[in-house]
């Protein structure tokens, strides 16, 4: 991020300070500046055009007191009603949780008085992509549960290399990060500029789709997708729930699904899973993989807890369908900690769906980037440097000719023989080779554990005696 855009994110986080005498959390601050900058950046692009009069920036700038409350209650009412487009889908159920007028008013004076002209020429994508970094590293926030790292993102993007022209969708989108990354390296590796009108189009209002549960969280990825200039189809709703059999027909999928089961113990309601389980992440594996087109080409990589790869029942006989419809060619286990509560187990499963349902799974190659990593945090942040050599790995012409102890192949009938559990590819742990090396050290240490607990219990047995 340049620095330009980087003083700008640390000056509007900054500002919600300014909003805890209001008692407003930080999901709830950045709701509320989301609100309050789609109309400046309305104005700074010039977009206004589907904002009726009289609810534009320069309506609401200059008020102050109860008049500017009044105004902007009135405002995000009308505008989720009179708005148009994606006006109307960031402003539905809008409601401000601002309840003095003199934090709204030095909300709006700091917007206003901020360097626009830099943030303009750096991207204001990047900048609310900036906060949303900042919002998902802020522990309090809570918004961590949706906000993949960045470097695992584009690693996961890079090595599926998309093209302009496919069609691609994130069925648990979040904020909108792998879709908004998929374009950057789009646009990267092409002359956007020289792209026909048709593919340019497509690009802009076509190519990128995702859905997303959370009212709250939808709205955040409008406003990424709107400030990186693109408007594609983001539902409000359940992949899960009969409306997602509407996403179908991909080119690619990149996602990483909510953990956990559904409320309950409900199975979805979706009619097209075959085995629908009240797993979540089993049914969104199910949905992906069903959500390719059978042309040639399809693929995807999505990000799954362990239980998914050694789960009895309806998880193996997933992982069999799975592994006869496509060609689940690499795992990638993760490191733990690195974005979710620490000691859950991740991985990347990459897979390309086949032209027919039978047999597409020969081999799978495993990556174990989990076993004897460091521990990762602020002072140890997860970066792309730690991809380099899984990425050689994966990209290499001849993958038996790759020499790395994390990188190992597993035959589809090996995996059949051990029930269709995919827990494989992690090499020996050293902190447990060394334990076993310590040998009488480890047994002395547990003769005199053992001795400790004898004592323990008679101290408890005279306590209760005095007592």
């Amino acid at each position: 991020m340049a620095l330009g855009t980087q003083e700008i994110v640390n000056k509007l986080w900054n500002l919600c300070n300014v909003l805890r005498d209001d008692g407003i959390t930080y999901h709830q601050y950045l709701n509320e500046l989301t609100y309050i900058l789609f109309l400046k950046m309305a104005e700074e692009t010039g977009e206004e055009k589907n904002i009726p009069d009289g609810y534009r920036w320069s309506d609401i700038k200059d008020l102050e007191g109860i008049e500017l409350s009044n105004a902007y209650r009135q405002l995000l009412l009308d505008l989720g009603k009179k708005g148009h487009g994606k006006v109307k889908e960031i402003y539905t159920n809008a409601q401000t949780s601002i309840k003095e007028p003199a934090n709204l008013r030095k909300i709006i004076k700091h917007i206003d008085e901020l360097d626009w002209y830099s943030a303009r020429e750096e991207g204001l994508g990047e900048m609310y992509e900036g906060l949303l970094e900042k919002n998902a590293s802020e522990k309090k926030s809570g918004a961590g549960q949706y906000f993949t790292p960045r470097p695992l993102i584009n690693v996961m993007v890079r090595l599926l290399d998309p093209k302009v022209g496919e069609r691609l969708n994130d069925p648990a989108c979040g904020t909108y990060g792998f879709m908004i990354a998929a374009y950057h390296y789009i646009e990267k590796n092409n002359d956007i500029y020289e792209l026909s009108e048709q593919d340019a189009n497509f690009l802009v209002h076509e190519q990128f789709s995702g859905c997303e549960l959370v009212d709250d969280t939808h709205r955040l990825a409008l406003m990424n997708a709107f400030l990186h200039g693109l408007s594609g189809n983001i539902v409000n709703g359940d992949s899960l729930s009969s409306m997602g059999e509407q996403f179908k027909n991909y080119d690619l999928v990149l996602a990483n699904p909510p953990f956990g089961t559904k409320k309950g113990g409900e199975r979805p309601t979706r009619t097209d899973l075959v085995y629908p389980t009240s797993n979540k992440q089993l049914n969104f594996l199910q949905a992906i993989y069903r959500s390719l087109h059978q042309r040639g080409g399809a693929r995807a990589a999505v990000v799954l807890p362990d239980n998914v790869l050694f789960e009895d029942g309806d998880g193996q006989r997933i992982r069999q369908d799975l592994m006869e419809k496509c060609d689940l060619h690499t795992i990638l286990r993760l490191p733990t900690g690195i974005f979710y509560a620490q000691g859950v187990k991740t991985n990347v499963l990459f897979f390309e769906r086949g032209k027919t349902d039978k047999g597409n799974t020969e081999e799978v190659w495993f990556y174990d980037l989990r076993t004897n990593m460091p521990s990762f945090g602020k002072r140890n942040p997860f970066t792309e440097k730690h991809f380099v050599d899984f990425e050689k790995a994966y990209n290499a012409e001849d993958r038996t000719k790759v020499k790395d102890e994390r990188w190992s192949c597993i035959s589809r009938e090996e995996i059949a023989k051990k029930n269709d559990s995919l827990d494989l590819g992690l090499i020996a742990d050293e902190s447990i080779s060394k334990a076993e090396d310590l040998g009488e050290p480890i047994d002395i240490a547990k003769d005199a554990l053992k001795e400790l607990e004898a004592i323990q219990k008679e101290l408890n047995a005279i306590i209760g005696e005095l007592g």
